[in-house]
């Protein structure tokens, strides 16, 4: 059903500066996470983005690495890879739930992510959205990543004069002899 459903895809943006995307993958599933990779790096350097790779041992270790990331590096977005196909334990339900809450709970705090950890029933589901020539959630991740960047460059500007605080300008010293209240 998937594979044949269409999709509206936002237009790729720009950057006025250079751009630096994580991609943080489980590549529990090899093959799957090798093309769920080439979707992501396709994409970022589609924007005209540069990227690192890193590998982590499964799921639930995706958000724990991109929040290291971006405390301990210079990422400006992160894209999420893996896969979790459900078992015949509940062990799917948490790596699921939890991975994607933790993901969610990073962007609430402001990063840049674009989750693409495919939840799956069955390994086929995985291979139509991991397709190269097909709905790569790999580069929709990575483009989700780089929206968010976008949207949040175009909101970041610095303010002039917003809140209490003097312009530096403004700043006086005390005991300072040009000042008028010395």
């Amino acid at each position: 059903m998937a594979a044949t459903e269409n999709h509206y895809v936002m237009p790729r943006g720009r950057f006025d500066r250079p751009a630096k995307a994580l991609i943080v993958v489980a590549p529990y599933y090899r093959d799957i996470a090798d093309n769920l990779i080439a979707g992501a790096r396709a994409e970022i350097e589609a924007w005209g983005a540069a990227h690192d790779l890193i590998e982590v041992p499964g799921a639930l270790e995706v958000p724990t690495a991109v929040a290291m990331a971006a405390r301990m590096s210079n990422y400006d977005a992160f894209v999420a890879l893996g896969c979790v196909i459900r078992g015949e334990t509940t062990h799917y339900e948490t790596v699921c739930n939890d991975s994607s809450r933790g993901l969610t709970m990073l962007g609430l705090q402001g990063l840049c992510i674009g989750n693409g950890i495919l939840t799956v029933e069955t390994r086929e589901q995985a291979d139509v959205r991991a397709d190269p020539e097909g709905q790569n959630k790999g580069g929709g991740a990575a483009a989700a990543a780089l929206h968010l960047l976008a949207l949040s460059r175009k909101w970041g500007a610095p303010k002039a004069n917003v809140g209490f605080l003097p312009t530096p300008e403004e700043y006086q010293l005390a005991g300072d002899p040009g000042s008028p209240t010395a």
